[in-house]
């Protein structure tokens, strides 16, 4: 072994002693899990969806949201950049949507499914999109023409599907204990039976097919189906997979926080990333092969170095901006810090995952322009005064408001919650 390989070896080995800190988040603004990552083919952009119903284009120079996407009625469980530098979305409401960066309303929406949908892939000659439905099955969407293909099979809900490197396969894997590897353009499906409900999966560059168990397991089939190898990745239900652009690494979110990086050639866990204790619905790499970008139950997501286990990004340091900096001290400043990561106190700012508060009292509520209110806020009669939101708070969003996208949270004293609304008095006035 040579100098330069022993260093790094003992560097590496090092590294695996320290102790990791969980990173704080850097991509701050969903108002509920982020569910689906994806990032553009330059490692510049990244796409998130969240059970809060909202898609957010966020640029990773700056760490900031560029466009919020606001069309699907149900948590947005599934996203995809496409070859032409559109972007698509797919959620809980069965539907599709295919954006162009900048404009405000989808290109396009791709109906046909009759439940969620939870996956997408693009084609590797981006003609085409897959989706994976719990409707039991798999629909390919050709780009250019419209056209759709249905593949039905599966006997429970279809939690993932990826295309082949080559284009000349389809894999789809369900809760049904099976994967089924679709040729293409047709004929009859291989299927391979698993000793777990799987809930995630993933195609390496040599065509190494990796699925995610609910067992906790991964495990490895050649491209015709036959089982090559599985590694432990924890104790509880793997729900989110991502194989690095070199097929070298892969990532596992699991339903207990954990995140965990293994050696694919290895089949060997190399470590495993602090976490938060709550679940993590989402992975994906950045094209450089060694960063990972996390969704967090949370609404956050986070940055890391997936060869150290290192927290990456300016704001691990403790420096983002904070957006009540000018009111420390003000008890219903405080009060109001758990909104932040849902809405703005002015229209100058960035929108959030929530409607922003500026000019909040006298409005209508869901009269805002340019926010998807659900219809059964549209059908309330309600005006936003200090009264209303503090009932909002007394009884909670569900009781109060029912059909809202907000998170269930009630403030019980009666004291903070005039603190609240005397601070929303000054803030959102401005």
């Amino acid at each position: 072994m040579d100098l330069t390989l022993r260093l790094a070896t003992a560097l590496l080995t090092a590294s695996l002693l320290l102790p990791l800190r969980p990173a704080q988040a850097q991509l701050a603004g969903h108002g509920g899990p982020v569910r689906a990552i994806a990032v553009s083919a330059d490692g510049k952009t990244v796409l998130s969806g969240s059970f809060d119903t909202a898609a957010i284009r966020w640029s990773l120079a700056t760490e900031s949201a560029e466009q919020v996407l606001r069309f699907h009625s149900g948590a947005v469980n599934a996203a995809a950049f496409l070859g032409d530098g559109r972007m698509a979305t797919a959620g809980a409401d069965g539907q599709i949507a295919i954006w162009t960066p900048g404009r405000l309303q989808p290109d396009q929406v791709v109906e046909g499914h009759t439940g969620p949908i939870v996956g997408l892939a693009v084609s590797p000659d981006t003609s085409k999109l897959a989706s994976a439905s719990w409707d039991h099955t798999v629909r390919i969407s050709s780009l250019s023409d419209g056209g759709t293909r249905v593949l039905q099979g599966h006997s429970q809900s279809v939690n993932g599907v990826a295309f082949a490197p080559d284009g000349k396969s389809l894999v789809s894997v369900g809760y049904d204990l099976t994967v089924w590897i679709w040729p293409l353009p047709g004929g009859s499906p291989e299927i391979v039976s698993m000793p777990a409900p799987l809930n995630a999966v993933a195609i390496s560059p040599d065509g190494e097919i990796v699925t995610g168990a609910a067992d906790g397991k991964l495990r490895m089939m050649t491209a015709d189906g036959k089982v090559s190898g599985e590694v432990m990745a924890g104790a509880r239900p793997i729900v989110a997979l991502a194989i690095s652009q070199d097929g070298a690494l892969i990532a596992t979110g699991a339903i207990d926080g954990t995140v965990t990086i293994v050696d694919r050639k290895a089949r060997s866990v190399m470590r495993t990333l602090a976490g938060l204790g709550a679940p993590v619905w989402s992975v994906a790499f950045l094209p450089d092969g060694a960063t990972l970008l996390t969704g967090g139950a949370d609404g956050k997501i986070r940055r890391w170095n997936a060869l150290t286990g290192a927290a990456i990004g300016s704001n691990v340091l403790g420096t983002p901006a904070d957006p009540l900096a000018a009111y420390v001290g003000d008890h219903g400043a405080e009060m109001f810090r758990a909104c932040v990561a849902c809405h703005t106190l002015s229209e100058t700012e960035v929108q959030r995952a929530g409607p922003t508060l500026a000019g909040l009292f006298g409005r209508k509520i869901a009269s805002l322009p340019g926010y998807r209110f659900t219809d059964a806020l549209k059908a309330m009669d309600i005006v936003w005064t200090p009264e209303t939101v503090s009932k909002l708070f007394e009884i909670g969003p569900n009781a109060y408001t029912p059909g809202t996208k907000m998170p269930e949270q009630k403030i019980g004293s009666a004291e903070d919650r005039r603190a609240l609304t005397d601070f929303l008095a000054r803030a959102t006035s401005k």
